[in-house]
């Protein structure tokens, strides 16, 4: 019994000498002051006195199962230490806890161990608890950083490398903003226009509206082909196919060919403006910027509020009209320039690297997208909206023309009523981008459609001919602000790595909605006549009510 007692009894904390168990009070000591035990929980390792005969059967086995085994699980909890091999086995008589996970000295300096000796010469491994804050901070070996992560850090970037980078970001906008406003160009041709093509080929409102047909047709089929398009070719290549198609649809209207030709030079023309269109929101939508949002619809807006000054001089004349559109084919060959100088057909997520934008490999996704894409209802619910609001936006520049002419008997001047919407078209893109802020994306919408609403009505029941002019022209100025900020919601309610898919299709669909209400507007016309263009735009200003309160909040959405 003296032999036994004249031991050592260790505990990886807790050391228990003779005299301490002569005098029956066990101490607890520890190596840092950090895993010092308050008072209360000293209280808890009090046991009650052994004789020193029962000592030796006792402690190992009756004091740590009922009180150090619950202490040790708490400081696992807080220090991470996680046994290595099994409990020590019944035969020895030190009181030992298992050592802390085999971790190197140099990987964990705070954390020291020793090696004791029994009575048989065999090894025990004892483990004595350092400085936590010097031991390993994780559970899991795998987790834990080595010195090369720890010390990685992103690259730096030079004031000169960001000066190059803010240039060719720049560059890339311009280059966007350039294509955008070509596009508008073409939207606002077609209303002064449509009065000389039913003089030059002797058609009515439904004939004439067969261009909006054909139109249509190459929209949706420029919608459905825009994914398989950009996956295999990439965005820099497939805006050089739609600003090619625009040239060459062009160049077969510009000699006022028979009108069959014409038609199928508008499908050719409504695919190329559908990639154009879809490409140019896909990229400044991945900005996520609302600044360059608005600024992009904005150019937009003033190519659609120069063409009619441009073209409405051309409609003036019998036999020259056409050579307008050979304008149209000379901008459309400096988009093609431009595009191939600044992309070089490159893939989205270079270009936007290379202005030190974050790209996404949206592109380079091998799935099946159109699956993915469509099984989204919020994709839906959005392209419904895009749909009437840019039929809404192409009827009221193309047809308010006509109506003018024949309801309110305007001269051959009344081209510019259309200058006049896309102008206000314009402005309210740049201009109410604070009163957006302010109010909220959400509630400004539902305010600029009520307001509109209300001016379209005075168009309808006032006859007067400067107080139509003015309301069409504040129309523009309402209703400029909604394609930006339904752009801009998308990217707040669809995931992030489809979001150049999704924007691509939402506005193709809407482009295929700028063809499909100017013919529907065409058939009410034969029918009822010029004057139902009113109550058919009303009527559609309140169906975009119902869709966007329909169309769920911002949320989060996963990148």
């Amino acid at each position: 019994m003296a032999e036994s007692t004249n031991r050592n009894l260790t505990l990886m904390s807790i050391d228990v000498t003779e005299e301490q168990v002569q005098n029956h009070t066990p101490t607890v000591v520890f190596d840092s002051p950090l895993l010092r035990l308050r008072a209360a929980d000293r209280a808890i390792l009090r046991a009650p006195a052994y004789p020193l005969g029962e000592l030796a059967s006792a402690l190992p086995y009756e004091y740590p199962a009922a009180t150090l085994n619950d202490r040790k699980r708490k400081w696992a909890d807080s220090s991470h230490i996680r046994p290595l091999g099994p409990l020590p086995s019944a035969e020895r008589e030190e009181i030992q806890l298992s050592s802390i996970r085999s971790q190197s000295r140099e990987e964990h300096p705070g954390t020291t161990t020793a090696i004791q000796t029994t009575d048989d010469g065999s090894r025990a491994d004892v483990a004595h608890v350092g400085d936590v804050e010097g031991g390993p901070s994780t559970q899991t070996p795998s987790a834990v950083p080595t010195e090369a992560d720890l010390t990685a850090q992103p690259p730096a970037v030079s004031p000169e490398e960001r000066a190059l980078q803010k240039r060719k970001g720049l560059m890339h906008f311009s280059a966007i903003c350039w294509a955008v406003f070509v596009v508008g160009w073409c939207d606002g041709t077609t209303g002064p226009m449509l009065p000389r093509l039913q003089a030059h080929y002797h058609i009515g409102f439904a004939v004439v509206s067969l261009v909006f047909v054909t139109s249509a047709c190459g929209f949706f089929l420029g919608a459905m082909a825009n994914v398989y398009l950009t996956d295999k070719f990439g965005f820099g290549k497939v805006l050089l196919i739609g600003a090619v198609l625009q040239a060459i649809a062009f160049t077969a209207i510009s000699p006022a060919g028979p009108f069959p030709l014409l038609c199928c030079a508008f499908v050719l023309s409504g695919f190329g403006l559908s990639l154009l269109h879809a490409h140019a929101n896909g990229f400044v939508a991945a900005l996520n910027s609302p600044t360059k949002m608005g600024i992009m619809h904005g150019v937009y807006g003033s190519g659609a509020l120069v063409a009619p000054l441009v073209s409405t001089q051309f409609a003036k004349s019998d036999t020259h009209w056409s050579f307008h559109y050979i304008i149209t084919v000379g901008l459309y060959l400096s988009v093609i320039a431009c595009s191939w100088l600044v992309f070089r057909g490159k893939r989205q997520e270079v270009i936007l690297e290379e202005s030190g934008e974050k790209g996404t490999d949206d592109e380079a996704t091998n799935t099946n997208k159109y699956k993915q894409i469509l099984s989204l209802k919020e994709v839906h619910f959005i392209a419904a909206f895009a749909l009437i609001y840019v039929g809404v936006e192409v009827t009221m520049g193309g047809w308010s023309v006509t109506y003018i002419l024949e309801e309110r008997h305007g001269s051959s001047s009344s081209g510019y009523i259309a200058s006049g919407f896309f102008g206000g078209l314009m402005l309210g893109r740049v201009s109410l981008m604070w009163l957006n802020k302010m109010l909220g994306n959400r509630l400004a919408l539902f305010l600029y459609a009520v307001v509109a609403i209300g001016l379209e009505i005075t168009v309808w029941l006032i006859p007067s001919l400067l107080e139509n002019a003015i309301a069409v022209a504040l129309v523009g100025l309402v209703m400029g602000p909604m394609y930006p900020i339904l752009m801009l919601h998308s990217t707040t309610i669809l995931p992030r790595w489809l979001l150049t898919g999704c924007v691509g299709y939402i506005a193709s669909i809407g482009q295929a909605g700028s063809a499909m209400l100017p013919f529907l507007t065409g058939l009410l016309a034969s029918k009822f006549g010029i004057a139902s263009l009113q109550p058919f735009i009303v009527s559609m200003i309140s169906t975009l009510i119902v869709i966007w309160a329909v169309i769920p909040r911002a949320r989060y959405v996963p990148a």
